[in-house]
């Protein structure tokens, strides 16, 4: 009787424990980006040229890429799978935390069956997902060329490019909730407005803003580098890989092949929030992340994946950030937070898009 009444205590407890922490946990994670169907096929050199592009890179439709969408969607070997990089990052928060709606999500989409499966898809993963619906517009897309291991990716953003920061405002307990914000550089081209005054009240509040740089060509179109300049004073955490880190040094004009100098260097720029310093993290691939913080750099070592394994780097990076937030909303040191990082990397780039088992194996 005595074991038997323990047992049902502990499990008691058990229950109790877990609806805390699914309570202290819900709506701990806001994104808010682009909501992309990614549209993937193996395409060669040829193709690329055809649309003057470039392998491992990212930008915005022109009209010259436009057919290129329908010519991949007769490929025999097309994929549809729910993208977006800020949307990719808060599906791997997600799926490490194990919490139902930990995280939360603001896009715009349309009203049509890619804008219904994408819904469908990030509600599945357990995402809250508040999307933003325009009738007018169809669901943005992203094509992913496939050449090896490399991607392409041509992003048209569509519906993606119609939020309204009046969204925001209609949904501002998900903002007020969050304990750390992510916005990735490329909802800069969409509404600096909502990336104000989230970032204001983040500041404002002692909270966590993450940021992105997302692409080169955020740093090389003017505008856009402004935004960026204009938001960085809320930033707590600014993300890139070595491309993007070397173009944010080259419009400064420092020097542009000493990363380490570079991270410590946007470290250090004007803050609004006094309360932390900022911490710049440069991914670098299989080379030692780079993260700058207090005056000081940082490497962390990135576990490797044998060659043979590698299926698909396409969203590595979203992956990464997304195994790094996971950790920094249960105040998860560097460390950690780099760790998370790298495994949710490494998982994803042994699948094809950025998908993943039922369950993490990732041992906090």
């Amino acid at each position: 009787f005595s074991l038997a009444l323990s047992l049902h205590l502990i499990a008691q407890y058990s229950l109790t424990f877990n609806s805390r922490q699914a309570h202290i946990m819900e709506g701990a994670v806001l994104c808010l980006g682009n909501p992309l169907l990614d549209v993937s096929a193996n395409v060669d050199m040829a193709f690329l040229e055809k649309y003057d592009l470039k392998p491992a890179n990212q930008i915005l439709a022109e009209d010259k890429h436009l057919p290129m969408y329908t010519e991949l969607a007769a490929r025999p070997d097309v994929e549809y799978i729910a993208g977006g990089a800020g949307q990719n990052s808060i599906r791997v928060a997600q799926w490490l935390l194990q919490v139902p709606h930990a995280t939360s999500y603001m896009g715009c989409i349309g009203d049509d069956e890619f804008g219904r499966k994408m819904t469908q898809t990030a509600t599945q993963d357990g995402v809250n997902v508040r999307y933003q619906v325009d009738p007018a517009t169809p669901t943005g897309t992203c094509a992913v060329c496939v050449t090896g291991i490399e991607r392409s990716l041509v992003a048209n953003l569509a519906a993606a490019n119609n939020f309204k920061a009046a969204f925001a405002r209609e949904h501002w307990p998900l903002v007020e909730k969050a304990r750390v914000v992510y916005c990735t550089g490329f909802f800069i081209t969409v509404s600096p407005e909502a990336l104000a005054e989230v970032s204001a009240h983040t500041a404002q509040n002692d909270k966590i803003f993450c940021m992105n740089l997302s692409a080169p060509f955020i740093m090389q179109v003017p505008p856009f580098k402004q935004v960026l300049l204009d938001t960085l004073p809320n930033v707590d955490f600014l993300f890139g890989n070595e491309t993007e880190a070397a173009t944010f040094a080259e419009t400064e004009g420092w020097a542009a092949d000493n990363l380490e100098a570079t991270a410590l260097k946007i470290s250090r720029m004007p803050k609004t929030n006094g309360c932390r310093g900022r911490t710049v993290v440069i991914t670098q691939g299989s080379q030692p992340t780079i993260v700058a913080a207090n005056g000081r750099v940082t490497l962390y070592a990135v576990p490797k994946v044998a060659s043979e394994k590698i299926v698909d780097t396409n969203g590595a990076g979203d992956a990464f950030v997304g195994g790094f937030l996971s950790q920094l909303a249960c105040g998860k040191d560097i460390s950690e937070c780099c760790r998370a990082g790298n495994y949710a990397a490494s998982v994803i780039i042994q699948r094809s898009g950025c998908t993943f088992p039922a369950k993490p194996e990732f041992v906090w």
